[in-house]
């Protein structure tokens, strides 16, 4: 008898069905993966799960007893927690303050500090500390994705459906991750795990349902699958490329210049300690460290976004630091944020508007302050078919489409401003392995056609495949720079763990 059944699961949303006569069922105590495309509708389902969306038809059985789950407090009283992409958080609000929200006690007086020694204690069966009365708005994101699972867990929940849980994390954080996850399923939890990462998938979970186009493709013992090609095959309906064609960097001229770079960060301790690099026309800079080493702060710096302690940063030869940060886009700078929805997108706007954000003010966008509507349905359109942006129609609001949708839709619009400087943090983040191939591809593309790239992210493999040259940080620092296509991930994961390895010194050039 299986612990949770969706039957016949259809959702209807205006113009698109998310989910069609989907049948979904998960054993007790184990770790089930949920995979498909961007928009294949495996969101929306854990979504009726929860008690966030209310299902067009079908039913939903928990321990053999049918339920009607209309609410997420519902779905909690059922022990079933959600721990979503874009995490539910109140940044104003402390560590302890956000998971005790919400929740009922017999005491007219709420004891925060009993509560946050009992929310230390669960973290601890976990391997996990935290300050619990820290404010939420001064975690980074993976410090964010680990309360969102805490708060879960204090909870009492006994479902855990885990949606792109190790987006935010490093390869390290992935293998205490899983370690955690692994000790759930011990447990008695019964974990959903939504993931584009294949690997993952194999390493992790027991057996995997895929959905493709809305609808339900099939469910498979993850030991009869042979490899990940195959899974992604059952993805996508067909062979998918696992590597990017490149060929050797030409670097041209000096973009961008930065010289003894100090800033703080929003506590305002040093978040960035003498950083000194460079990035020339032609060529893929990669930034590789742990998160929280001072990669987002130094993005911030770049773009206009955080002020410099001291230091000279120079796009074009033009020193930036006193700059606003629409001044510096409008030097060639085209930014793919972290987080795509405080930076990149407005959630009420349409796809179009969003689209036309960086741009508007200016022809073919605008005629003598009067915005060419015409024309720019015309290019959202175009866009949104070049990047595969599933969306009902670019009038719907962004906040309707899939995270990963939304994440297309940014990077595309950034691709396609031709810019002299791309900073892309983290671009395919949330993206499914055809996407993620496809965007990395054209961001190879524009470092052929002339763009300065630096690359942010904490996925290695991605900072080895696409990268000419990296720089590793560590503390605020850089520990070291590498320019050899030799290099092994050992080596760069001892680096970002702030070791440098004297036997192998001949593969780092010194600090700048």
């Amino acid at each position: 008898m299986a612990y949770l059944e969706m039957k016949q699961i259809t959702k209807v949303f205006p113009g698109v069905v998310a989910n069609d006569n989907i049948n979904f069922s998960v054993e007790k105590g184990e770790i089930h993966a949920l995979l498909g495309e961007n928009g294949a509708g495996k969101t929306t389902l854990m979504n009726i799960l929860y008690g966030l969306y209310r299902q067009t038809s079908g039913e939903i059985w928990i321990n053999d007893k049918k339920v009607a789950i209309t609410s997420p407090k519902e779905a909690i009283d059922l022990g079933i927690g959600m721990v979503h992409q874009h995490f539910m958080l109140i940044p104003a609000l402390t560590i302890i303050e956000n998971v005790v929200l919400g929740m009922k006690e017999n005491k007219q007086i709420l004891d925060l500090k009993r509560a946050a020694s009992d929310v230390c204690a669960e973290a601890a069966k976990y391997d996990m500390t935290i300050d619990p009365f820290m404010e939420t708005w001064k975690l980074s994101v993976g410090q964010q994705q680990r309360l969102e699972i805490i708060k879960a867990l204090y909870r009492g929940v006994k479902l855990l459906i885990l949606d792109e849980p190790t987006a935010v994390l490093t390869p390290q954080e992935v293998s205490v991750f899983f370690t955690m996850v692994r000790k759930l399923s011990e447990e008695g939890h019964t974990v959903i795990f939504i993931t584009h990462k294949l690997p993952e998938v194999m390493q992790l979970c027991g057996r995997c349902t895929v959905l493709r186009h809305g609808k339900l493709e099939t469910t498979v013992n993850i030991n009869d699958v042979k490899n990940k090609q195959e899974l992604a095959r059952l993805m996508v309906g067909k062979d998918v490329e696992f590597s990017v064609q490149k060929t050797p960097a030409v670097p041209g001229e000096e973009v961008l210049s930065i010289k003894n770079l100090n800033a703080r960060n929003n506590k305002g301790l040093p978040a960035l300690k003498n950083v000194s690099f460079d990035v020339h026309a032609g060529e893929i800079l990669g930034v590789a460290g742990v998160d929280g080493n001072g990669q987002s702060e130094l993005v911030e710096c770049l773009t206009g976004l955080r002020k410099i302690d001291s230091g000279v940063i120079r796009i074009m030869g033009v020193e930036i630091p006193k700059l606003a940060a629409r001044t510096i886009l409008e030097q060639g700078v085209s930014h793919i944020p972290e987080d795509r929805h405080r930076r990149g997108m407005l959630k009420d706007m349409s796809v179009k508007e969003n689209l036309i954000l960086m741009n508007y003010f200016k022809e073919p966008y605008s005629t003598k302050g009067f915005l060419n509507w015409k024309w720019i349905s015309g290019y959202a359109q175009e866009l949104c078919k070049e990047f595969n942006v599933k969306t009902p129609s670019i009038e719907e609001k962004a906040d309707k489409l899939s995270g990963g949708n939304q994440q297309k839709f940014i990077v595309g619009r950034e691709l396609e401003r031709k810019p002299k400087l791309l900073i892309a943090m983290h671009p395919d983040r949330g993206l499914d392995i055809g996407a993620t191939k496809y965007i990395q591809s054209r961001i190879v593309a524009a470092r052929d056609s002339g763009s300065a790239v630096l690359l942010v992210s904490t996925e290695l493999d991605e900072i080895m495949e696409l990268s000419d040259r990296i720089i590793v940080m560590y503390e605020g620092g850089i520990i070291g720079l590498i320019d050899d296509p030799q290099v092994t991930r050992e080596y760069i994961g001892l680096l970002m763990a702030g070791t440098r390895p004297q036997d192998s010194l001949e593969w780092m050039s010194p600090c700048p």
